[in-house]
């Protein structure tokens, strides 16, 4: 098509009125600045608007006032992002709120048990392993085929007590046999079960097997022996780490409650360390973690631990171990890791201290190693509870605590520390010498009344020796 060069046509008039060019202006150049205006339309503050000046003093004017305009869009999009962030800013105050207030709650309940003492809290150690093992069983649950099978969930819990009753059953026997010991007739019946505890759980274990064999339906097997291995993996995680959460009890109460706390204490300090400083992601299993929160609750844990060990030492009734399942305060002998020993304080500090000595507790050493645990390996246990939670796809285990979760999402670190707690115990703590009281249970429990008189014959011949020997 011919190119109209004619500058007084219809078409170049209507172009000049559009786009205020001067009365001489090539219409090539009309015909691109049209194409760069098209170019640049949906682009705010480009080169078009900023670099390229228009001649007239009208388009000038016009041209300053759209250069300092805001559009329209941009102004919606900036409103909505601020809303968007006022909204985040509020949820996130909401949820510490809820958060702080169910803590809170739970720590007053917890005190309330801990008061009560031995028996009371190892119900609570019960409980939460139900309510623990209610939200895994029901993780992998599916309506369609639990409709098919009619009590195919009671065989899960058959499972769970008999497992209850052979952990607790080698666990407390000790404690049992000291409660009933008074009573000659039941001494004999709780003594018999205890021999024969370990058959009696097996067989019950045995009845379980055979139930889920004779409950197998076809076009089921896959679901059925998924859920019978799923069963026997949360008898595991729950039982063999929860076991050693009641023996430290008994050991006494201060040996549950201080690697509990130190757990909380974390978990708290971890919280809001990240919430105000956090920055650095930690591990992406957990978007939410951060280094600041990490580092920051370790340290404070750490010196919490050390502080805090000094305060549960001054309770008597905390360090006294339950030697059976009788409920009340107890009244021991403190022993050497809670008899205070004393510190001069160095001349700089003394001169202006009111305190010339402190005084610490040889168990605050020992406190650091469970506060270190604390602090750098047992948040491990946390992480794994999120890949476990990301590889389900689910957010929580459960949502029995508000702005918490379900009992296993706050328990998974305290399972890996109660495991910690125990073998420091045993293994730095606990004198594995055998008591007076131990020999003589074994000795009641497993002779009979002729095997005690010649063992009582044979003990007296053998102090005759050594007396005579000794003169």
């Amino acid at each position: 098509m011919e190119k109209d060069k004619n500058q007084n046509s219809p078409r170049i008039r209507k172009l000049r009125d559009n786009n205020s060019y001067p009365p001489n202006t090539p219409t090539s150049r009309m015909n691109n600045n049209n194409q760069r205006d098209n170019h640049y339309h949906n682009f705010p503050n480009s080169p078009r608007d900023y670099n390229q000046t228009p001649s007239s003093p009208t388009a000038r004017l016009r041209w300053r006032n759209r250069s300092n305009e805001i559009p329209a869009e941009v102004k919606r999009g900036n409103a909505s992002n601020v809303r968007n962030l006022l909204l985040g800013d509020k949820n996130k105050y909401r949820s510490m709120w809820i958060r702080t207030c169910s803590s809170l709650w739970m720590l007053g309940g917890v005190v309330f048990i801990i008061y009560m003492g031995h028996l009371y809290i190892w119900a609570m150690v019960v409980g939460i392993q139900i309510f623990m093992a209610k939200e895994l069983f029901f993780l992998l649950r599916r309506a369609h085929e639990d409709r098919r099978l009619p009590g195919f969930r009671l065989l899960n819990w058959h499972f769970f007590f008999t497992a209850m009753l052979f952990v607790y059953g080698r666990i407390l026997q000790q404690q049992l046999v000291n409660t009933v010991s008074s009573d000659r007739f039941i001494y004999k019946l709780v003594s018999g079960l205890i021999k024969y505890q370990m058959v009696i759980c097996y067989f019950l274990y045995i009845a379980g097997f055979m139930w889920f064999i004779l409950t197998l339906k076809k076009k089921m097997y896959k679901y059925q022996f998924g859920q019978y291995a799923w069963t026997h993996m949360i008898l595991i995680v729950v039982f063999t780490q929860s076991s050693f959460v009641v023996a430290n009890i008994f050991e006494g109460i201060f040996w549950f409650l201080l690697p509990a706390a130190l757990i909380a204490m974390n978990d708290v300090a971890a919280y809001f360390f990240g919430f105000y400083f956090g920055k650095t992601p930690l591990i992406k299993l957990s978007p939410k973690k951060t280094w600041e929160g990490f580092i920051g609750a370790s340290v404070a844990t750490t010196i919490s631990a050390f502080l805090f060990a000094n305060v549960l030492g001054q309770f008597q009734w905390l360090t006294c171990p339950r030697k059976d399942l009788s409920t009340g305060w107890l009244h021991c002998d403190p022993g050497p890791l809670f008899r205070a020993e004393y510190f001069p304080l160095p001349s700089w500090i003394a001169s202006f201290s009111p305190w010339k000595e402190i005084s610490i507790l040889p168990v605050q050493w020992h406190a650091f190693s469970l506060g270190l645990f604390a602090s750098v390996i047992a948040p491990f246990g946390g992480f794994f509870a999120s890949g476990f939670k990301r590889a389900f796809k689910i957010k929580d285990f459960g949502d029995s605590i508000p702005g918490h979760g379900g009992f296993t999402d706050r328990m998974d670190c305290q399972m890996v520390m109660a495991v910690f707690a125990y073998i420091y115990i045993q293994s730095f703590i606990v004198h594995q010498d055998y008591s007076v009281e131990m020999i003589l249970d074994q000795i009641s429990r497993s002779l009979g009344h002729e095997e005690q008189k010649m063992l009582y014959a044979k003990l007296g011949d053998i102090l005759r020796h050594k007396l005579q020997g000794g003169f």
